[in-house]
């Protein structure tokens, strides 16, 4: 249950259309659902707008299928991460326009008519094994309803493929860097664009990489202002925080509609 429903809910409650014994049986496993191995939030599409995400690593086909026939019964709409094609499987069985996205390893199940993206994301990778992570970011702020473009195996090694996409940088709202090895990239993009950057280290590179812990300290000590830093491999996270900054000028431009809760969304160009 959105928002939405919530509140045409209680409207119909309150004109008399609905009594409130149905009312409580529709809301009987609000906000919360004990499934016996995940207490599933099903408040947070309201607090957030988005349901639960599923992070599927380290969860049986069983576990996984159960949680996502709860969200998509209740919301129409799904996003699950590190997703086997077991997984997908077993999904596609409950919802017939779920996609696969191989290279991120997400699934996603958009809602019948899904709104209009807003703003620009842009992702950038700085080589071509950083794009899993970068798809995962690209794919995420992407369900969550913004518009997002990818720029792949930008790295410094090759500066002038970084240079000749000025136009593109300067157009985004928020820049996720994805990036590997000695984590240089975000540094440089920082240092072009006056928009927010959210870097992402990954676990890709040689020894004396550890892991991504070298890109990971490189990001965090840049010398250029205005850069965030998430955890290690962690595209989901970065794309939801480049879609919360991209949404926010729509957040704020919301007025309210009366009492009916409904936002009019307008945005300046």
């Amino acid at each position: 249950m959105n928002r939405r429903e919530l509140l045409a809910l209680l409207t119909q409650v309150r004109t008399g259309r609905l009594s409130t014994a149905r009312a409580l049986h529709r809301l009987r496993h609000f906000p919360t659902e004990d499934l016996g191995f995940a207490q599933m939030d099903n408040h947070r599409a309201i607090r957030q707008g988005f349901p639960e995400v599923i992070f599927c690593e380290g969860k049986t086909l069983a576990q996984a299928r159960a949680i996502a026939g709860r969200i998509l019964e209740r919301h129409g709409m799904l996003l699950a991460t590190r997703a086997s094609r077991d997984i997908f499987k077993a999904i596609k069985a409950k919802a017939s326009r779920g996609v696969y996205h191989p290279l991120s390893r997400t699934i996603v199940v958009k809602p019948v008519r899904p709104p209009d993206p807003i703003g620009r994301v842009l992702v950038l990778s700085a080589g071509t094994s950083d794009i899993p992570v970068a798809e995962e970011a690209a794919v995420t702020a992407d369900v969550l309803g913004s518009r997002v473009e990818t720029l792949y195996d930008v790295g410094v090694a090759g500066l002038h493929r970084i240079l000749v996409n000025r136009a593109a940088l300067d157009a985004a709202q928020v820049v996720v860097v994805v990036a590997g090895m000695d984590g240089v990239l975000p540094s440089v993009v920082g240092g072009l664009v006056s928009t927010p950057v959210i870097a992402v280290p990954t676990s890709v590179g040689y020894g004396a990489s550890f892991q991504g812990l070298a890109a990971l300290l490189t990001m965090l000590n840049s010398c250029a202002a205005g850069i965030a830093v998430v955890n290690i491999d962690n595209g989901f996270g970065a794309g939801v925080l480049a879609h919360r900054i991209n949404s926010l000028e729509t957040k704020s431009d919301s007025e309210s509609d009366g009492d009916s809760g409904v936002r009019k969304r307008t945005r300046s160009r």
